[in-house]
C-alpha cells in the first residue's frame, strides 16, 4: 500500500450512480453473478465496494469481468472493464485519457473480443443501449495521435500462449486460441464483402449481430500468435468487420457502440500496418459526429484521419477524407472553405490513375459517392446560404445517374439531398417528385439515418403546407416514419431512441 490514498474511481463512480443501487445491493449481485460465473467462493461486502468507488482499489479477477457484465445488463449498453476504470494489468495510478487510449498492441484483441462477447449478451436479451455517451472528437483526437503516427511492432500482436505464467483475465470464457490458415482467412475476408454488400443495398439492421458475432471469432484468433503475415491479414479482417460494425450501429442509432467500434477499427488497422485503414475507420467517426451535429469535433477527428493516414493513402481515399471535412465545413456555414475542400477532393479523385487497385474497403467510393457526398455537403451548406441549392441538385442529379445497382440507401439518401434542395430553393413540385421516389423504398432498409434525413426534409415542407400535393406528401411521411420509442432504463434515454 502506499503512503498516499489512491485517487477515486470516478469512472466507477459515475455509472455506480446511474444504476440507482446501494452499495450493499452491489454486493450481494456481485456475489450472485460470480457465483453463476463458476466462482461460489467470492464474498463481497460493502465495505469492500466502498473502497472500489472511494479510494481506487482494484478488485482482483475475476471481479472486474463479474462488474462489467452486471453494469452492462442493468445499464442496457457495453460496459467494458475499462469503462469501469479497471486496467487487465496492475493500474499505475495515473489518469487514464480519452478512454483509456490508445491501447497498447497486446490489448487491442482482448478489448475487441470482450466489446463484441457483450454487444452479442445485449441482443440476445433483447436490451437497448442506455445511458451512454460520445467521447468527444477532441478528445479521441487528442488521445491517439501521437500513437498512429508511430508503426506498430507486430510482433507484440498476440499474446506468448507459450509462455505457462501468461494468463489473460479476458479469455477465460473463450475458446481455446488455435491457429489459423490462409484458406480461413481468405474466407473471412469474403464474408467481409458479402456483409459490406448487404449493407450498401439494406442497411445495417439486418446484419448487425452476424457482423459483431464473426468480429468476437477473428477477436478469439488473434489472442493465438501467426505468422506475422497471417496475423497482419487477421488485423485487416477485425478492421473491416469492426468499420462495419461501427457503422451498422451508426445506421440503427447506437451511436456510443458505433463510436466504440470505429475506435477498435482504428486499432486493428494500425496494428496492421495499414494506416490508411485507420484513418478511414476515424473518418467514419466523424461523419458520426456531423449526424449528430457535432461538426467541430469532427473537424478534430479528420485532421487525424487525414495525417495519420500517411503516404501510403491512394489520391481516391485523400478524396474521400476532403468530402467528409467538406461536410463538417459545411455544417457551420463556411461555405468557402467547403468549397475549396471539394475542389481538391475533386482534383484528387480526377488524378487517381488507376494503376493501383484500391483496397476493397475503398470500392464503395466512386464516382457516384463523390456527387453523393458533395450533395449532401452543397444541401447542408443550403440552410446557410440557399444559393448553394443550385449545386446539391446538380450533384445529386449526377449521383443518381451514376449508381450501380446494390447502393439502394444511398440512392434514398440522393433522393433526399435532392428533394430538400428542391424546396430550400423555391421548387416544391420537384421537390415533390424526388421525395416520393425516395418513399418507394425507405421502407424496405434497415437504416434510421434515412428517417433522419427525411424528418429533416420533412421539417422543409412546412412552409408549403398549404400546397394540395405537399399536403399529401406530407401525410405519407408522417405514415413512413416510426413512432417516438422511449426506453425506461436506468440512465436516460436510450441509444436506439427514434424521434418524431
Amino acid at each position: 500500500m502506499n503512503d498516499e490514498a489512491d485517487p477515486a474511481n470516478t469512472r466507477l463512480s459515475d455509472l455506480f450512480g446511474l444504476t440507482g443501487w446501494s452499495k450493499g445491493e452491489l454486493a450481494r449481485l456481485v456475489n450472485r453473478q460470480a457465483a453463476a460465473m463458476g466462482h461460489p467462493q467470492l464474498a463481497t461486502d460493502t465495505s469492500r465496494v466502498r473502497r472500489w468507488i472511494d479510494t481506487g482499489e482494484s478488485p482482483r479477477d475475476p471481479v472486474p469481468k463479474v462488474l462489467a457484465a452486471l453494469f452492462t445488463e442493468r445499464l442496457g449498453r457495453v460496459v467494458t472493464i475499462e469503462d469501469l476504470g479497471f486496467d487487465r494489468r496492475r493500474q499505475t495510478g495515473r489518469k487514464p485519457t480519452g478512454d483509456g487510449l490508445p491501447w497498447p498492441p497486446e490489448r487491442t484483441a482482448a478489448v475487441l473480443t470482450e466489446f463484441t462477447g457483450m454487444d452479442l449478451m445485449l441482443n440476445r436479451r433483447g436490451l437497448v443501449g442506455a445511458g451512454a455517451a460520445l467521447a468527444s472528437g477532441t478528445v479521441l483526437s487528442t488521445a491517439m495521435y501521437d500513437w498512429l503516427h508511430t508503426d506498430p511492432a507486430l510482433a507484440a500482436d498476440g499474446p506468448a500462449l507459450d509462455d505457462p505464467l501468461y494468463a489473460d483475465p479476458a479469455a477465460y470464457d473463450r475458446y481455446e486460441a488455435a491457429p489459423v490458415g490462409s484458406q480461413e482467412i481468405e474466407s473471412l475476408e469474403r464474408s467481409v464483402e458479402v456483409f459490406r454488400a448487404w449493407d450498401a443495398s439494406r442497411g445495417g439492421g439486418l446484419q448487425r449481430k452476424a457482423v459483431v458475432g464473426q468480429l468476437n471469432e477473428v477477436g478469439g484468433m488473434l489472442s493465438y500468435r501467426h505468422p506475422p503475415h497471417l496475423q497482419r491479414r487477421l488485423w485487416g479482417v477485425a478492421a473491416n468487420l469492426a468499420v462495419l460494425a461501427g457503422w451498422m450501429s451508426h445506421d440503427v442509432g447506437l451511436e456510443p457502440t458505433a463510436q466504440k467500434y470505429f475506435v477498435i477499427a482504428a486499432h486493428a488497422a494500425r496494428e496492421g500496418g495499414d494506416r490508411p485503414r485507420a484513418g478511414e475507420a476515424l473518418s467514419r467517426a466523424a461523419r458520426q459526429m456531423v449526424h449528430l451535429g457535432r461538426p467541430d469535433e469532427a473537424l478534430d477527428l479528420m485532421r487525424l484521419a487525414a495525417s495519420g493516414s500517411g503516404e501510403q493513402a491512394l489520391p481516391r481515399t485523400r478524396a474521400m477524407l476532403h468530402t467528409v471535412e467538406a461536410w463538417a465545413q459545411a455544417s457551420m456555414g463556411r461555405g468557402q472553405a467547403m468549397r475549396r475542400t471539394l475542389g481538391e477532393a475533386e482534383d484528387l479523385f480526377t488524378s487517381d490513375r488507376g494503376d493501383v487497385p484500391p483496397p476493397p474497403w475503398m470500392q464503395n467510393f466512386d464516382e457516384a459517392d463523390l456527387h453523393g457526398m458533395e450533395a449532401l455537403a452543397f444541401r447542408t451548406l443550403a440552410e446557410h446560404d440557399p444559393a448553394a441549392a443550385t449545386q446539391a441538385q446538380y450533384h445529386a442529379k449526377q449521383a443518381i445517374t451514376l449508381r450501380a445497382g446494390g447502393h439502394e440507401r444511398s440512392m434514398i439518401f440522393d433522393y433526399l439531398s435532392l428533394a430538400s434542395a428542391c424546396f430550400i430553393a423555391d421548387d416544391p413540385e420537384q421537390a415533390d417528385t424526388y421525395a416520393r421516389l425516395a418513399l418507394l423504398t425507405i421502407g424496405q432498409t434497415s437504416s434510421h439515418r434515412t428517417w433522419d434525413r427525411l424528418r429533416e426534409m420533412y421539417r422543409l415542407t412546412g412552409r408549403y403546407a398549404d400546397y394540395p400535393r405537399i399536403q399529401d406528401l406530407r401525410e405519407e411521411i408522417e405514415t413512413a416514419l416510426p413512432r417516438k420509442r422511449s426506453k425506461g432504463r436506468p440512465g436516460g434515454a436510450g441509444e436506439g431512441t427514434v424521434r418524431v
